[in-house]
């Protein structure tokens, strides 16, 4: 059996920018502009990140189980770093049947859920390029997904200097630092309790 080439063959590789504070019907109305297509109303994502003993976080990876309304996912992501302005990680994701078999998996093999967050997420695709308007707890955010992710966000009138570095985690994390009176994971009121 010979070696992979490069990593990239036995990986996909996930290149993305995220913006914080996104006018939704300001980027909606430029996307129709720009003839993409929307695939869909926006839909709740459930999403529970997972470690051992912080074994993950350490290494800045992630482990996911994603429930949205085509099914449950898992996915791992690598460490990220930056091309530019753009974060590029490593990312291996495949649907599973249902969350709780994809739960007591992970528990099997000594994971642990760590935390939780929900976003409402309607996606718009313009040719490869995958753009998400995002309703969070905490705000609107709009990501921007595939190769040339950066040229997409500027004809939209982003700045892609002003792009959010963060993930949804450690954006929570900051929240919860500064709201010291906030829940613990990031979801909507009616959602609370709930898994």
């Amino acid at each position: 059996m010979s070696k992979p080439e490069s990593k990239d063959q036995v990986e996909d590789v996930e290149r993305e920018l995220k913006f914080a504070n996104v006018d939704h019907s300001q980027l909606r109305s430029r996307l129709g502009e720009l003839e993409a297509e929307q695939q869909g109303p926006p839909a709740l994502e459930d999403n529970y990140i997972f470690d051992r003993d912080g074994e993950l976080a350490a290494d800045k990876k992630l482990l996911r189980l994603r429930v949205d309304r085509s099914g449950c996912r898992i996915t791992f992501k690598g460490p990220a770093h930056y091309e530019g302005t753009v974060k590029v990680r490593g990312e291996l994701e495949t649907t599973l049947g249902d969350v709780e078999t994809g739960r007591a998996i992970l528990e099997a093999l000594g994971y642990e859920q760590v935390a939780r967050y929900q976003k409402y997420r309607e996606e718009w695709l313009l040719g490869s390029q995958v753009i998400s308007l995002d309703h969070t707890p905490i705000g609107d955010f709009a990501e921007f997904e595939g190769k040339g992710c950066d040229r997409v966000a500027r004809r939209c009138g982003l700045d892609v200097d002003s792009a959010e570095r963060r993930n949804y985690l450690r954006l929570y994390e900051d929240h919860v630092a500064e709201n010291p009176d906030a829940d613990r994971e990031m979801v909507f009121a009616g959602e609370k309790g709930r898994t």
